[in-house]
């Protein structure tokens, strides 16, 4: 597998695919609006071969990119099947994807249900890790709700990273996305 730097968080544009596809339509139109019966045929053919190939591999680059974020989120889960209590840090070191990757990509796999737990705030390292396998659902479990009065609110800090409310004050790492919070 082929890594390059942030490849993960800034890989994959939906923005690079609709020029693919409009190089591809200037090329397949070129073939289409320009007769074998017209003299200068030969000569517009070659800018349609041209453009085909631009558009083609732009299109082609872009799934790479997409097919290539499904390897590293294999890599981080694997990871974190390997070493439960790993810090995002560890990580980043173990496999060598950039930090800025690994925390995109926790972030997705606990949006997706994939990996569940919570940072220590004081260490950065991983607690109560779950590992979703394919294809074997886990129950969510079901939290006791306490309810607050407004004057027992504590006063909350938000990460950086992914916008998580942060209650502990001297809390030095988010708990749900394991980024440094006072860098």
């Amino acid at each position: 597998m082929k890594y390059e730097r942030n490849q993960y968080s800034e890989g994959f544009s939906v923005c690079s695919l609709i020029i693919g596809a409009l190089f591809l339509w200037w090329g397949l139109n070129h073939f289409y609006t320009h007769r074998i019966f017209d003299p200068s045929w030969w000569i517009w053919n070659w800018w349609g071969i041209i453009l085909l190939v631009i558009g083609l591999s732009i299109i082609g680059g872009q799934f790479a990119n997409l097919f290539n974020r499904s390897k590293l989120r294999r890599v981080v889960k694997q990871e974190f099947l390997q070493n439960p209590s790993a810090s995002v840090d560890e990580i980043s070191k173990n496999t060598g994807i950039s930090v800025k990757d690994v925390r995109a990509i926790i972030l997705d796999l606990k949006a997706s249900g994939e990996l569940r737990g919570k940072f220590s705030s004081s260490t950065g390292q991983m607690k109560y890790t779950e590992v979703q396998q394919k294809g074997t659902p886990q129950p969510i479990p079901k939290q006791a709700s306490t309810k607050q009065t407004p004057s027992e609110e504590p006063k909350a800090n938000y990460c950086p990273n992914c916008g998580t409310p942060v209650t502990k004050e001297d809390a030095a790492y988010c708990q749900y996305c394991g980024a440094r919070l006072h860098e």
